[in-house]
């Protein structure tokens, strides 16, 4: 019963900010969740003037007279969080002795976040000294220059609220002035840039009982040198202008880390084992821990198997699935960024940028509505734009009209994934290995001579339970033909093999490997131009080949896209956990003295190596589906199509070199071929494959 209970409720997020958004938090601020009936006015004479846009919902609730569902207090993130039956709520907040209200409607199993904004007034600039002595906004100052910093905060606000300073590098002069501008109380910082160049952080706290954090980012230069004597002349690498499609790739690169194996691995052993949540985690994968276990309770009442002795293994799946989901859709308008993602950026494109200030700016409102998505999603949204926006599919719908619509999820929440993961794992043989250990033990002969006849998996462990549920759960998994037909729709990539027969395809990418390997081989020379200091590289031949590839990935982007890719990574990550079991170290003949990232791929390696498979690492080919899923991604979801500027392609090739060279250098590893060669390859890489191992077996 209370199992039950717990599936039909939803989750409220109330997060605290003044009129400057996600920029400051409120900590410590007051939160008060009431039922949307809980008003002292009728019902209907609320609802007339909620449509005249005359009434403010705070002033409607009683507080005397109704007990809110739910209160507390704002933590470390400035956020409260609290679970409630769905329905229609309004979330009641306070701080600095000011309340605000917002209303909210709550769903079955899902999370609702609410922002409530404090009117403050505050806020944190920087700024370098003009001739004139006048102040002037700026972001970078060279090293051992003056540097101001000023908070603002409203006058009006308790005279026991005081605001102070803190710094990431170097350090803050005292003292201090404080005067009033305005309506504004302005305390006025100078900081010392001597200590070393690179970028810095500033932070502002509005200090009091609750108390409110906002930051600032900038950079110091190297200090300029004085021409006298001996001159040391360097050249650098051309700056580079800030687009706004950069926290995009930030966004995916969170994303895509997001639901890594590692990061899967650390859940299920949590989930499944009891172990406790490890510090590897980061923030970002930490917060989404609480919506996994509420989708893992949830689908607890929906997944079940016709068959007994596999409740070990329908409790994996579950919980794999619920992994996913959380993981994979990310919610646009609210997605956190770090200082690690800023200093990440710097690293890459060589600039200090405002990433909350360009992902705003990025997105896109939905035909006037709160809605926000990026711009390639909102080009199509706008080719439907007779097509209302829903929220549920059918189960909820009241009118038969409702059941024609867009999903609002697909749209605020795209699930960024590529199904080009799967394929090179599989290719890699990941899906063989386990399935000549599911052959075996079914007691079934793989060769003549088989090298798994001593693989003897005891029923003491919980390893024979779980592949006993894998066995029998067989037919509700795709097909190997299945995922074929998949991989030539998307990406015109094929398998050979012995149990792959001809495919017939009504749709394949063709072009698609033409297209992606032209942009890898392009990236070779942009990449030499950019590091010749002598130069300004070009970046016209980098987005006609972006254009392209994304022209060509949208044409997929068809039938089963979105399913069938979740779902094969679902099957996937389960075979990668089920090899990552210690179990195994005993059963398949591993290297131990080999340094794997991931703890299933020694089991792979080693099963290659006893059934006289490729002799091409795995690694390679993890790295092939990890580095090419986030390269497309980044094709696919950027709005190239609508871009003419060549800063936009530049600033994609120099944020995502380390992936595009080691794409290179893992494709040369598994198929021989080198992309950085002036005469590209377009043969399948399949058909490499089959050819090196024909000539391993030769040598043999």
């Amino acid at each position: 019963m209370s199992t039950a209970s717990t599936t039909q409720k939803g989750t409220i997020r109330v997060c605290l900010a003044d009129q400057h958004g996600i920029q400051a938090a409120i900590v410590e601020g007051l939160v008060k969740v009431f039922r949307r009936m809980a008003f002292t006015q009728p019902e209907a004479e609320y609802e007339e003037q909620k449509k005249g846009g005359e009434t403010d919902p705070q002033q409607h609730v009683d507080p005397e007279r109704y007990k809110p569902v739910s209160e507390g207090i704002t933590g470390s993130d400035g956020c409260f969080t609290c679970n409630v039956d769905p329905g229609s709520y309004i979330c009641v907040c306070e701080a600095f002795g000011r309340k605000t209200s917002q209303e909210v409607e709550v769903r079955a199993g899902c999370i609702e976040t609410v922002r409530c904004q404090i009117p403050l007034g505050f806020s944190i600039d920087t700024f370098v000294p003009k001739d004139d002595c006048t102040m002037l906004p700026c972001r970078e100052v060279r090293e051992g220059k003056a540097f101001y910093v000023k908070i603002y905060r409203n006058k009006d606000l308790p005279t026991d609220v005081e605001s102070k300073l803190t710094v990431t590098r170097g350090t803050i002069l005292t003292p201090f002035q404080e005067y009033v501008e305005g309506n504004q109380i302005v305390r006025e910082y100078v900081y010392n840039s001597k200590g070393g160049s690179g970028p810095v952080r500033f932070t502002g706290i509005l200090k009091h009982n609750p108390h409110v954090v906002g930051h600032v980012d900038a950079v110091v230069l190297p200090d300029a040198q004085n021409i006298a004597g001996d001159v040391t002349v360097t050249m650098r690498r051309a700056a580079t202008e800030a687009t706004e499609d950069l926290p995009l790739w930030v966004v995916i690169r969170k994303s895509t880390e997001a639901i890594s194996f590692n990061n899967y691995f650390r859940f299920m052993n949590h989930v499944l084992c009891g172990e406790p949540l490890s510090s590897e985690f980061s923030e970002y994968e930490l917060s989404k821990i609480p919506g996994k276990k509420t989708k893992f309770d949830a689908l607890q009442q929906k997944r079940f198997l016709p068959f007994t002795d596999a409740e070990a293994y329908r409790i994996l799946k579950v919980a794999t699935e619920a992994f996913l989901i959380v993981n994979c859709g990310v919610a646009l308008s609210t997605f956190p960024f770090t200082q690690d993602d800023l200093d990440y950026v710097i690293r890459r494109v060589g600039r200090a940028v405002d990433l909350e200030d360009l992902w705003s700016k990025y997105l896109q409102f939905v035909n006037g509505t709160s809605n926000q998505t990026l711009p390639y999603l909102a080009l199509i949204r706008d080719k439907l734009r007779d097509v209302r926006i829903k929220d549920t599919r059918f189960e909820d719908a009241d009118l038969p009209e409702e059941c024609f619509g867009i999903l609002r999820h697909k749209l605020t929440e795209p699930c960024l994934l590529e199904l080009i993961w799967s394929y090179w794992h599989e290719e890699g043989m990941l899906v063989q290995t386990v399935n000549a250990i599911t052959r075996r033990f079914q007691n079934v002969r793989g060769a003549k001579q088989d090298p798994l006849a001593n693989l003897e998996i005891d029923p003491l462990r919980p390893l024979n339970n779980l592949f006993w549920g894998y066995l029998q759960d067989e037919q509700h998994r795709l097909s190997v033909v299945r995922r074929g037909y998949e991989y030539d729709h998307h990406y015109g990539l094929r398998l050979y093999g012995k149990v792959v027969p001809e495919l017939r395809p009504a749709d394949s990418r063709s072009k698609f490997l033409e297209a992606f390997h032209n942009l890898l081989h392009l990236c070779t020379p942009f990449f030499q131009q950019d590091d010749d200091t002598t130069v300004v590289a070009d970046g016209f031949p980098l987005l006609n080949a972006l254009k392209e590839v994304h022209l060509i990935l949208s044409q997929g982007a068809h039938n089963q896209f979105g399913d069938l890719p979740s779902t094969a990574r679902i099957e996937m990550l389960m075979q990668e956990w089920l090899l990552a079991r210690p179990e195994f170290r005993e059963f398949l003949p591993t290297r131990i003295m080999v340094a794997y990232p991931e703890p299933w791929m020694d089991r792979v390696d080693a099963m290659k190596k006893l059934q006289g498979w490729t002799d091409a690492s795995v690694l390679h080919f993890r790295n092939l589906g990890m580095f090419g899923e986030q390269i497309l991604l980044s094709i696919r979801y950027g709005a190239w199509s609508d871009v003419n500027d060549p800063v936009q392609a530049a600033n994609w090739a120099r944020f995502w070199r380390p992936e595009i060279q080691g794409y290179s250098h893992a494709y040369r590893a598994v198929t021989g071929v080198d992309l950085t060669l002036e005469t590209v390859d377009f043969t399948v890489p399949s058909v490499h494959l089959q050819k090196r191992l024909a000539m391993q077996q030769r040598n043999a």
